[in-house]
């Protein structure tokens, strides 16, 4: 255990750490026994107060500090009245494992499964999500990556504006239903992954600062005033994070932890606290004996982040790579508006594919500013996390739609195979899989009229005269971004299961069963190693409406991935020259063109609008 490890602190039920408080009592509502009591804590030293009491599990509690109103427990482990309800005490040792044969699963080279529990299934829930994971098993899922889970106020929201790291969203099925659910997925051979947020709080049931120093007016996000990470109390806000994440993975058996936008944790610290993240989980590791991984998303384009601790990194086992999606993208549907103006064409796709940042140091025009540092060619592709769509990308556009509102089926049959084929660790959209023709757009539920019409009014704001209703093929006059508090808006982004059933979305379904199955089988396609990785395209190639019609070839080590996206067949030339090659997987079929003579270059003839794989 690293010496920071060593010095957390034991919080019993019903203990709290409010340093600027003169008073605080423990509030206990009525219950079946008695009315409600208060009791007064006794300062424990350091800012923490603490108690006598027995606080069993199922136990309602609130603080009042210096009087106050009742608020809940910063480190809530269950809110089963709301955000602005007493925290209810939960016992993880209560719940009954049976996955005690499970070995885990790193998360570098797996084939992760990104999903939001309010709109997986009809019912919304933790429990009706476990009775998918067959679906997933069959998939050739290894890890599944939960949207995040903490409380918010509302019904049902994206999660990104949870108030309590340490809880489980009610409708969801709360903290029990977290653990049966993890218990599940061991069963069925996956992983679990859940998205935590860090960076920030919601507007709605953040009673953080009443307590104590938890932000600072020292850095600001996107957000306002960042976490405190560095000032006076840091080391307990630090805690207050550490204490959380360490938790999920221990007493919840969840395997990796995806963080949410890292640089928004400001840190000028001698020790970044993801650094000190990453040496306290990989001592969990080894205490627990089964690998425990932690991906970062993260907007430097630096590989800071999965650089060792020991190597003054920050030690992340993975991150997210968003060039390679703009790079596939861009290319795919022509799309240049906002931050895909950098991106888009061939080259851009080999660079995103051979170095990972297209932004390596060079000038972004987005960002208005030279951007990035390069990756190091020995580091293994499996540590950056890739995808042809996820909830960013899908639900932050104006109208949540999925590439398959733009693409046809044989664009959206080359993107899966260049992203599950790819030397990284590929990652999918819920629903992806089939093609599914549902969107998925921005939600919220919150209950105060005034956020509800701010939310919506910014919305509308930022996708005001960014050629978004140009794009879409509508009026800029008559252009409506969907409400994300109309109930409606959160019906319509629900998968439809029935799908999976239709002809068209079968055949897509079995292209990607088939696509993870390649993946495991080839080693060369199984392989992080850039440095065997290039792509090749016409070099006459056309382009359409700004999209790529023409051919381009994705090489891994001796496996060809051919995709073709003009509207007549192609004879693409393998950079090979021999003849002896196997077709593994192909849309419309092909056929391979041995060479002529001696030195000359093996081709393979493609369908329109389709993707070829050969050794």
């Amino acid at each position: 255990m690293t010496d920071d490890a060593q010095r957390t602190r034991e919080v019993r039920p019903g203990e709290v750490w409010a340093p600027h408080a003169r008073t605080v009592a423990l509030h206990l509502p009525a219950a079946d026994d008695g009315g409600a009591r208060t009791v007064e804590l006794t300062a424990a030293g350091d800012g923490w107060w603490t108690h006598d009491e027995d606080l069993p599990h199922g136990t309602d509690y609130a603080f009042v500090l210096d009087g106050g109103d009742p608020r809940p427990d910063p480190r809530g482990p269950w809110q089963p009245a709301g955000v602005h309800g007493p925290s209810r005490v939960f016992d993880p040792s209560r719940h009954a494992w049976s996955d005690e044969g499970w070995a885990g699963r790193d998360v570098r080279g797996a084939v992760v499964y990104e999903l939001h529990v309010g709109t997986f299934t009809p019912e919304g829930t933790l429990e009706a999500a476990a009775g998918r994971l067959d679906h997933l098993a069959a998939l050739g899922v290894d890890v599944v990556e939960l949207l995040p889970l903490a409380p918010f106020n509302g019904e049902h929201g994206w999660g990104y504006d949870g108030v309590s790291l340490y809880g489980v969203h009610e409708p969801y099925g709360g903290p029990g239903a977290l653990q049966a659910f993890v218990d599940a997925a061991h069963g069925a051979g996956l992983a679990v992954c859940l998205d935590v947020v860090h960076n920030h709080l919601g507007p709605s049931g953040n009673y953080l600062g009443e307590f104590g120093p938890y932000f600072t007016e020292a850095h600001h996000t996107p957000w306002g005033a960042a976490i405190n990470l560095d000032g006076d109390g840091a080391e307990h806000v630090r805690r207050w994070i550490l204490d959380s994440a360490l938790r999920w993975l221990r007493d919840f058996h969840v395997d990796a932890l995806r963080l949410d936008a890292v640089h928004a944790l400001v840190d000028e610290s001698p020790r970044h606290v993801l650094a000190q993240l990453s040496d306290e989980v990989a001592a969990l590791a080894a205490e627990v004996g089964r690998p425990l991984s932690l991906i970062a998303e993260v907007d430097l384009n630096d590989p800071v982040s999965v650089t060792p601790t020991a190597e003054g990194g920050w030690g992340m086992t993975a991150q997210w790579a968003d060039d390679v999606h703009h790079a596939l993208h861009a290319l795919l549907t022509g799309e240049r508006h906002g931050y895909y103006g950098d991106f888009g064409t061939p080259e851009t796709l080999r660079k995103a594919m051979t170095g990972v940042f297209v932004h390596d140091g060079g000038y972004s025009s987005f960002r208005e500013q030279d951007w990035g540092r390069p990756v190091p060619p020995e580091v293994d592709g499996h540590r950056f996390v890739v995808f042809g769509q996820d909830h960013d990308q899908v639900g932050n556009r104006a109208l949540g739609d999925r590439p398959s509102a733009a693409l046809d089926d044989g664009g959206l049959a080359a993107e899966a195979a260049l992203v599950l084929l790819s030397p990284f660790t590929p990652m999918l959209f819920m629903g992806e899989e089939w093609g599914a023709r549902t969107p998925w757009m921005y939600v919220t539920d919150h209950p105060e009229p005034e956020l509800a019409q701010a939310v919506r009014e910014g919305r509308a704001r930022e996708f005001g005269g960014h050629g978004w209703a140009e794009m879409y093929g509508a009026d800029e006059e008559t252009f409506v971004v969907p409400d994300p508090q109309d109930p409606a808006t959160f019906t319509a982004s629900r998968l439809d299961w029935t799908e999976p059933g239709l002809p068209g979305h079968a055949r897509m379904l079995e292209w990607y069963r088939r696509l993870v199955q390649l993946r495991r089988d080839v080693p060369d396609l199984a392989s992080g190693d850039r440095r065997r990785t290039d792509v090749t395209w016409a070099p006459d190639g056309a382009v359409a409406d700004g999209a790529w019609a023409d051919w381009l070839v994705l090489h891994r080590g001796d496996v060809r991935v051919v995709v073709n996206l003009a509207d007549t067949e192609r004879a693409v030339p393998l950079g090979t020259t021999r003849g002896d090659l196997e077709v593994l997987a192909s849309w419309t079929g092909c056929r391979v063109q041995a060479p002529a003579e001696d030195g000359d270059e093996a081709h393979v003839v493609v369908g329109a609008r389709s993707v070829a794989v050969l050794a």
